[in-house]
């Protein structure tokens, strides 16, 4: 399957939620490794590629927190879901919102008393999700002031950090809602911590791309479709849309940008519009071959630069998952992941609510 045709034999739903949550705890760790690295010591530290596999790292991997919040994303989801299968009403937003304190008392810090205090789930057992790993600022203290951020009042009303767009994949992969009810949902979401438009159109866009991509569209007429719909929204983003078009213009040319022409282009990833348009790009820039060479590639472009490289390299991920699903995810590499069982577990637990 290429990135611009679709095989016949395409991938089931359940392989591309599972190839979408594990394709970007991939990228997202294998970015982690050099997140704050610039350019130049990564090639010292790697090579003149950079870094390329799991097997150039001394010791354990780790995903950080794009995984982290990805993961609850899901679960906020889940819920809202569980409670409609039960014939109860339920505020998807709300949900989610207890989902993200959730994921904030694993960070050890101080919530506003005004702030509920939500009943625990199995996500929350998990071990494994319970470490700090550079989270955004923006995420932890608009979470922590106890308030529900709404489009109307958000919190952190200037702030347009990548903290949506990296955790925004799930909502693009609920089956048998449009794409209106997908944009709606998670930039709603993103309400909850960041509220300049990109932040919240970014992760519209985003999900609208993974949605376009597991109803079968390839990753270059998603792209279109999900800029063509936040062209038509309401609220204007004029820098999401500068950057997506550049994506998709940079990586028809044929020639694959170096990493410093790349952040120059596109941005360093930042914030929420550079991140998605990074993350595109290696996608779009380096298809050809299978879908295991493809998503080794892909990955390698979104994590070698000087930028926020486990987001641009999760964004890479989530999208060649939903893509290919798991037939691009190189096994040597599920191997090194961690916490693999508790990414199956949640994937798991939204087919069970969606299609089980």
């Amino acid at each position: 399957m290429s990135v611009d045709s679709p095989s016949a034999a395409a991938p089931s739903f359940p392989s591309r939620v599972r190839g979408t949550l594990l394709g970007g705890a991939l990228g997202d760790s294998l970015g982690y490794a050099v997140e704050f690295d610039p350019i130049k010591t990564i090639r010292a530290r790697y090579g003149a590629a950079g870094l390329t596999s799991f097997d150039q790292l001394d010791g354990v991997s780790h995903f950080s927190d794009d995984t982290q919040m990805t993961l609850y994303t899901v679960d906020g989801l889940v819920e809202a879901l569980e409670w409609a299968n039960d014939g109860v009403a339920a505020d998807e937003t709300a949900c989610l919102w207890l989902a993200y304190l959730r994921w904030l008392a694993t960070q050890d810090v101080a919530v506003s008393p005004s702030a509920p205090v939500p009943q625990p789930r199995w996500i929350d057992r998990q071990e494994v999700l319970k470490h700090r790993r550079a989270p955004g600022n923006a995420c932890l203290s608009g979470l922590a002031t106890g308030e529900m951020g709404t489009a109307a009042r958000p919190v952190n009303p200037d702030s347009k950090g990548c903290g949506t767009v990296m955790r925004s994949a799930p909502f693009g992969l609920i089956p048998h809602i449009s794409p209106q009810a997908v944009a709606k949902l998670s930039s709603d979401a993103a309400s909850l911590t960041h509220g300049h438009p990109s932040a919240r159109i970014s992760a519209a866009a985003f999900s609208l791309l993974i949605h376009h991509l597991v109803a079968g569209s390839d990753a270059r007429a998603a792209a279109a479709q999900a800029l063509e719909l936040v062209m038509d929204l309401p609220v204007a983003a004029p820098e999401l849309q500068a950057r997506l078009q550049a994506a998709l213009d940079l990586s028809d040319d044929g020639q694959l940008l170096a990493p410093e022409d790349l952040t120059e282009a596109l941005g360093e990833g930042w914030v929420a519009e550079e991140a998605l348009a990074v993350g595109l790009y290696a996608v779009l820039a380096t298809a050809g071959g299978g879908p295991q060479e493809h998503f080794r590639a892909a990955v390698a472009v979104a994590i070698n630069h000087s930028g926020d490289s486990d987001s641009t390299g999760s964004i890479a991920g989530n999208i060649l998952g939903a893509l290919y699903g798991e037939a691009c995810l190189p096994p040597s590499w599920l191997d090194a992941l961690e916490g693999r069982d508790v990414i199956e577990g949640m994937a798991a637990r939204l087919l069970a609510v969606t299609v089980g």
